[in-house]
Order: structure tokens, then C-alpha cells, then sequence
């Protein structure tokens, strides 16, 4: 018996024939027979399964609307629109990164690191995050990369792991941007500027800023520490506060634009002090920046059908569009096709 497990779904479908991988099998015939098989044992479309907006509402809408030609053009179109926006984000984390390497912010020998490839097709992120888990040490702390392209189910993959690992973090980069935008702001006003001035952002301030960030336990809890230009705070304790104020909301990207390196740097040395006191750090995001975090625990998600992608994006739209129809009382299918329709007109 082949066991197969459309992407999207937590319920899995078994069946006595293979899917048509034989070498004269194309990848639409393969695509094809995990639809039919997913119609046959996808979640119902009710409307707990469309409010619980995750993986198995993705599987129910997907079963649903799947050879409906207005779905399929609009999933054609949230793949164009993936694969498209990806490459931008290449591009300017490259250009983020090429200019930390002439700031000497970071190496420019580093050998790009090796990733485990994992094809996502066929499988829940359950047994993704598994297939993960198995890889990593038994006991103790590290560091795990997860990287691959939009869509393929980071995300997800991240957040189960996090419930089956009592002692997992994740990490974010946000609140080293805000902080450091908080700095530069700060700067502007003490230097009399009137509002945010980019200027401002030379490299010898950047690596003067860098420094005035902290990582380490506060109250036997890891926290950013800011200390410089009048300021001293924990970011948990302003993350609601200052760091929401607009000269720092509002400037964040420009910031953003010029200290990519820094924070890779600051993130590697977090990253690394969290790891060894015992914590599985999980990050997921782009190759351009995380190859420069230090990890033997790097994993690519992949997808061998790449159109699956763009149908579990246009379904997870769809979904959102649907739930507060069927919660003012619409029948789950005709909420889920008026919302294909009110999607793809969008």
C-alpha cells in the first residue's frame, strides 16, 4: 500500500496503487491522482474546518474547488505571484547582504553551508517537522535553519515542531530592526533633525548602534537590552510601548534596508548563546541571510510539484474570505465558491 498525504492535510489517504511516478508519467498525472485521491478522503467543509483556518481547511477547500477553472487560474496566478515576490526578496536581501560584506559587517569568505533537502509533496507538516526532529540531538540545545520557498509550509513546519519540542524557541530579526531603528530615531532627535533623516545611517553610527544591543538572561529570561543615548530598556518591556510609537514604525524599512548584517551578526551570536543554554532555536527564512547563522541543522523544504503551492495559497485566501460568511450563518460550500469568486475578482 502507497500511503499518500496531500500537503494541506493531516488526514492521511491510503490507497492500494501507486501514483503515476513511472518514468512516462508526467507531473501533472502524479498532481492529478493526489487530487483525485484527496477528493476521496479530504476533511468535510464544515464550518469548524473552515474557522480552524489551518492545514486540514486548506485540504477541505483545495478538495473542493479543485477542476473548477476558476480556481485553477487564480492558484496559477498565486504561484506566478509567490515565485515573483520571492525573487525580489533575493534580490534585495543580496544587495542587503553584499553591502555588509563591504562594511566588513560580515565575512566575505563563507562558504555556503550544505542543506538537508526535504520534498514537502505527499506529506503533512506533521511528518515534516518529524522527518526534522529525527536529525537533531536527542538531548540539549542547537540551532535548526529551515529554508525553501514561499509556500512550501515553513511556517507551519516551524509551529509543529514548537509543540513537539518542550524546550524550542523560535527567533525573529524584528525586534533587532526596531530597536536599532529606535536608536537612529533617538539619534535624530538629540541631533536636532527634523523627523528621520537616512543620513544618519553611516556605518560608524550602525556599528556605534550595533553595540548598544545586549542579548542575554534578564530575571532568568533571554531579552534584547538597549543601553545608549539616554536609553536603557528590556524590549519585552517596551515592545508594546516605544517600539510602537510611529518614529520607529514608520522607519523600520529604511533601517532595515541598511543593517542587514548587523543584525545576521547579532542574531548568530543570540542564537548561538540560546543554544548552548539548552534552548532548540528554530529559524525560518531566506538562505541570502541565514547562511551566515552558524548551524550543522539546516534543512530545505522543496516541492516537486510546484503547483501545489499555488493552490494551498489561493485556499488559505479563500478560507479567510469564507469564515465570516459561514459565521453569519452561509453554508460552507456556498461561502467557500462566492469567496473564490470575491477573491479572484480582487
Amino acid at each position: 500500500l502507497a500511503q499518500v498525504v496531500y500537503l494541506g492535510f493531516d488526514a492521511a489517504v491510503t490507497c492500494t496503487s501507486l501514483p503515476p511516478q513511472h518514468p512516462g508519467a508526467s507531473k501533472v498525472d502524479t498532481h492529478l491522482f493526489l487530487v483525485k485521491q484527496v477528493k476521496m478522503e479530504a476533511p468535510p467543509l464544515s464550518k469548524e474546518t473552515i474557522l480552524a483556518q489551518d492545514d486540514k481547511t486548506s485540504g477541505a477547500v483545495i478538495a473542493a474547488l479543485t477542476g473548477t477553472p476558476e480556481f485553477d487560474e487564480l492558484a496559477k496566478k498565486e504561484l506566478s505571484g509567490i515565485i515573483e515576490r520571492d525573487q525580489q526578496d533575493a534580490e534585495k536581501l543580496a544587495e542587503g547582504v553584499a553591502q555588509a560584506i563591504k562594511k566588513g559587517v560580515l565575512p566575505s569568505d563563507l562558504t555556503p553551508p550544505t542543506y538537508t533537502s526535504i520534498d514537502v509533496l505527499g506529506k503533512s507538516a506533521d511528518q515534516v517537522a518529524e522527518e526534522m526532529i529525527e536529525q537533531l540531538p536527542k538531548e540539549g540545545g542547537c540551532v535548526v535553519i529551515l529554508v525553501g520557498l514561499s509556500g512550501t509550509g515553513k511556517g507551519t513546519t516551524v509551529d509543529k515542531m514548537k509543540e513537539k519540542i518542550s524546550n524550542s524557541s523560535t527567533w525573529s530579526n524584528g525586534n533587532c530592526f526596531r530597536a536599532l531603528t529606535l536608536l537612529a530615531a533617538t539619534y535624530c532627535e538629540q541631533q536636532g533633525k527634523e523627523g528621520f533623516d537616512p543620513a544618519v545611517l553611516t556605518a560608524e553610527n550602525l556599528a556605534d548602534w550595533s553595540k548598544m544591543l545586549h542579548f542575554d538572561k534578564y530575571d532568568d529570561k533571554f531579552d534584547i537590552r538597549i543601553t545608549g543615548l539616554g536609553l536603557d530598556v528590556k524590549v519585552s518591556e517596551v515592545a508594546n510601548t516605544l517600539l510602537k510609537e510611529p518614529k520607529v514604525g514608520k522607519n523600520i524599512p529604511t533601517v532595515a534596508r541598511e543593517t542587514q548584517g548587523e543584525v545576521v551578526r547579532f542574531a548568530g551570536e543570540a542564537v548561538k548563546k540560546m543554544g548552548e543554554a539548552g534552548t532548540v532555536v528554530l529559524l525560518e527564512g531566506r538562505e541570502q541571510t541565514l547562511n551566515f547563522i552558524p548551524s550543522p541543522y539546516r534543512f530545505c523544504l522543496t516541492m516537486s510539484d510546484t503547483t501545489v503551492i499555488g493552490a494551498r495559497r489561493a485556499a488559505q485566501r479563500i478560507a479567510a474570505a469564507a469564515a465570516p460568511k459561514v459565521n453569519a450563518g452561509q453554508e460552507p460550500l456556498d461561502a467557500v465558491k462566492a469567496a473564490l469568486t470575491e477573491v479572484a475578482s480582487a
